[in-house]
């Protein structure tokens, strides 16, 4: 089969192309024909060297994909042959709080990872894509989509609740559209005018151009009345401060991504002064997958690709993901 490994984290051009023979399943697991995968940031970091976490090397990364089951292990009876399902980002992760063994099994870093004609799965860490999506759809849901689900049925989501949602990437256009279903309002900031119209397109009722308003917190205030509900925050120290500014309060801020780096000193002041809950979220468990899942269906939710791409042009996706000019998923299609 072919897969593509990296095995000293150097840049994009650090993951290259291999083959080896197809994996077999061991009692308790899956064998895995992947249609497709989609980049995380997460997936960026780990071949740049900068994520904050020990990596397996040589490494298959990413974490995300979707398939089909083509052979089971010895006792497995939750899942059958010919099932379509996605992998679950932390194979050991099924339900209830988070404890830090469940790290170790999060794929495409701890473990071998989905970018591969075939991978070998627990049983327990697949889950049932819903029928309507292609696998293209139902590969961008395992990372990106389960953190902000996560993230927003871990507080107060109902009709009338205000959101902010800082950019265009996965997370924060899963964000969007999951507190539209649930009649929120959702505001969203970009560096770029027409991805903020994207935005309303899908139900955005404002944007903030933070090139245009460097203190976009106070306009966030501003368009909010007061602040918002919930921030979904990915940018870490460089856009935390800003946050903290938006939202109203007692509200909450959900600290999901780093992308504007880390390691800035953090007035916790506001924290204390506003009273705001401060929630750090790493992806979810295989039950927050499946309620997302049941959410997905009812609604006919349809994931935003920004741009699909083939197999043999994983470094030409990579690019765009680490240009930051993508709107929505980048999808690699396998098989």
């Amino acid at each position: 089969m072919k897969y593509y490994e990296i095995n000293e984290p150097k840049g994009i051009a650090s993951i290259r192309p291999a083959e080896g023979p197809i994996p077999k399943p061991g009692p308790g697991q899956v064998l895995l024909r992947v249609h497709a995968v989609s980049l995380n940031y997460r997936d960026l970091a780990i071949a740049t060297g900068h994520y904050g976490r020990e990596a397996k090397r040589p490494l298959i990364p990413l974490s995300d994909g979707a398939g089909e089951i083509v052979e089971i292990g010895a006792g497995v009876k939750r899942v059958r042959t010919g099932d379509r399902v996605a992998g679950c980002f932390m194979q050991g992760w099924m339900g209830g709080p988070m404890a830090p063994e469940h790290a170790a099994t999060a794929l495409g870093g701890a473990r071998d990872g989905m970018l591969a004609e075939y991978v070998v799965l627990d049983s327990g860490g697949v889950v049932t894509i819903p029928a309507h999506l292609s696998w293209e759809e139902a590969a961008t849901l395992p990372c990106a989509a389960v953190t902000a689900w996560h993230a927003l049925t871990s507080f107060s989501l109902k009709p009338g609740t205000t959101v902010l949602v800082l950019g265009t990437g996965g997370v924060s256009i899963f964000a969007l559209q999951f507190a539209r279903l649930a009649g929120a309002r959702v505001i969203v900031t970009s560096k770029s005018d027409a991805k903020i119209e994207r935005a309303r397109k899908l139900g955005a009722s404002a944007g903030v151009n933070y090139t245009t308003h460097g203190s976009w917190g106070d306009k966030v205030v501003e368009i909010s009345g007061g602040g918002v509900d919930h921030v979904i925050e990915v940018g870490g120290t460089g856009t935390l401060a800003r946050s903290m500014n938006a939202v109203r309060v007692g509200g909450r801020v959900s600290l999901i991504g780093v992308l504007s780096g880390v390691g800035a000193e953090i007035n916790p002041m506001p924290i204390l002064a506003k009273q705001i809950q401060v929630q750090g979220v790493f992806v979810g468990s295989r039950e927050m997958f499946e309620d997302m899942n049941r959410a997905i269906t009812m609604h006919r939710l349809k994931p935003v690709i920004d741009r699909t791409f083939e197999f043999d042009q994983v470094p030409d996706a990579m690019q765009l993901l680490a240009s930051g000019a993508h709107f929505g998923k980048i999808v690699v299609r396998v098989a």
